[in-house]
């Protein structure tokens, strides 16, 4: 059977905290498996070879990547959570805004009673909903 999950690239050795932070926030959050990088290898050790996390019922892949590269992460691709209560969405629209950026601040936007999509700290989009 074929999958399809979304995979995360971060740069400058941020995948771990950004993980930490996502896994933090949603009730079934954890990290699955975690590889790290070893000595004399691409990346400096301990930094993640390969990880697996679960949010929202989600699994995400994510890496640091050895190589910088000239582009990041674009809000052309997000990440959609349909949340059941204002007070979630709220507390974690307050999370992933915190060093990031709103693009649409928490409203009522006609398509949702109660919308927030903001770029975290990581650059990842989040497109939050009021289910």
């Amino acid at each position: 059977m074929s999958e399809v999950r979304p995979f995360l690239m971060f740069q400058g050795g941020h995948a771990e905290e950004a993980m930490n932070l996502y896994v933090s926030l949603f009730e079934d959050g954890e990290i699955l498996a975690i590889q790290r990088y070893g000595p004399g290898e691409p990346s400096p050790e301990g930094s993640v070879l390969r990880a697996r996390f679960r949010v929202g019922g989600q699994d995400i892949h994510c890496i640091d990547s050895p190589v910088r590269h000239g582009f990041d992460f674009t809000p052309s691709v997000s990440l959609f959570v349909n949340l059941d209560s204002p007070e979630e969405l709220d507390r974690i629209a307050a999370a992933l805004g915190e060093g990031g950026e709103f693009l649409m601040p928490t409203g009522d936007y006609g398509f949702s009673p109660r919308f927030a999509w903001v770029n975290d700290r990581f650059g990842v989009s989040w497109q939050l909903n009021l289910a």
